[in-house]
């Protein structure tokens, strides 16, 4: 691949650099230079660890949903990511977790680099589904070999309180598998358990599990108790500004997810989830009873919408960047340095999205 440069102030893990980055699929050098009047910003490409869909696409549907869905969000800064497969049949996730996998390994240009695959259930607790379509149930141990064999799998969410739960929290932490917990009714003592078992964050904090009270912590009281890592989806509709600073204050490496449902990127109307329909209407996206079944999200307005929480854009780019590549296990996406991968965006003096570059080839909306 040519080598290639571009000039701005660019954050680095050590800080933000004055100067110039040169790249070719990965980051060759960070050259500081004079400053210069109404700079450009660049940061770390976004690493999304679930994304249902977008584009009018559900990653359910095949590896060409899959790519379509790659592209709207690389065309939103987002450089890589997880597609999330919703609760279904296990024969189902099968075909679904294998599409995912042959464009894991085959990106193409204008593509976000798919990571892998978030399992989001089935192994969920059937009154907690949320838009989650009703296939839940108990972990098969043969299908947790195969999915563990397979590869692609990188991050489960499951309850740990349904029978077998606890038990594959340790399967799957042993087998190298990130656990979150979610769409879960555990009480405190059990989420907490599952944290000493191996699970690492919370799936979309406050959304389809246990509620915090003071009697009963459940699952959101272990969050804010004990976590180091959880998931949040910063649309404004999911969570209030003020439930976002509790766990901001609580949760050292919070990050942000868009959980972007097909309506990302679409005009209003009904879009496929998994076996559910579901309806956009402006940034919501429900169920026919209203509730609420993922988000139009992108990652550039997860930007605007933390900062405008009054977060700094360092802040905010890491909580969009490094925390989520530090939570699965990445050194090499997430941040600008020698040797990463060279995944970045470029904003404008007034932090507006101008140019994202995937693995140092530039992505054209």
């Amino acid at each position: 691949m040519t080598q290639s440069d571009r000039n701005g102030c660019i954050l680095t893990p050590d800080g933000w650099v004055e100067g110039r980055i040169e790249f070719d699929s990965h980051v060759l050098a960070i050259v500081e230079d004079e400053p210069k009047r109404d700079t450009s910003y660049i940061i770390p490409g976004f690493v999304d660890l679930h994304v249902p869909g977008g584009g009018g696409a559900d990653v359910m549907q095949g590896a060409d949903a899959v790519r379509t869905t790659a592209r709207l969000h690389a065309r939103h800064g987002t450089t890589s990511f997880l597609p999330a497969t919703v609760t279904a049949p296990e024969q189902e996730l099968v075909v679904a977790l294998t599409n995912i996998g042959k464009v894991q390994t085959d990106r193409r240009l204008g593509e976000a680099r798919v990571l892998g695959a978030h399992m989001e259930g089935p192994y969920i607790n059937a009154a907690r589904l949320g838009a989650q379509p009703p296939f839940a149930r108990k972990p098969d141990p043969s299908f947790l070999a195969a999915v563990i064999g397979d590869g692609v799998v990188k991050l489960v969410t499951l309850a740990p309180e349904i029978e077998g739960g606890l038990d594959m929290v340790r399967q799957m932490t042993a087998a190298g598998i990130v656990v979150q917990i979610g769409h879960s009714d555990a009480d405190y003592e059990t989420a907490n358990a599952a944290l000493k078992a191996g699970a690492r964050g919370f799936t979309h904090l406050f959304n389809a599990m246990s509620e915090l009270h003071h009697r009963a912590p459940g699952v959101v009281g272990a969050a804010l108790a004990h976590a180091e890592y959880a998931a949040m989806i910063p649309d404004g509709i999911h969570v209030a500004p003020g439930a976002m600073n509790v766990a901001l204050r609580a949760i050292p490496k919070l990050f942000c997810v868009t959980d972007a449902t097909a309506a990302a990127g679409m005009d209003d109307g009904e879009y496929p989830l998994g076996d559910h329909m579901v309806t956009k209407r402006g940034d919501r996206v429900v169920l026919d009873d209203e509730t609420i079944a993922g988000s139009t999200l992108t990652m550039d307005r997860a930007l605007a919408n933390l900062m405008a929480m009054g977060l700094s854009l360092a802040e905010a780019s890491d909580r969009l960047s490094v925390y989520p590549a530090d939570f699965i296990g990445l050194d090499d996406r997430g941040r600008i340095q020698p040797g990463a991968w060279a995944d970045f965006v470029v904003l404008d003096p007034e932090h507006r999205l101008v140019e994202v570059f995937v693995e140092g080839q530039p992505v054209c909306a």
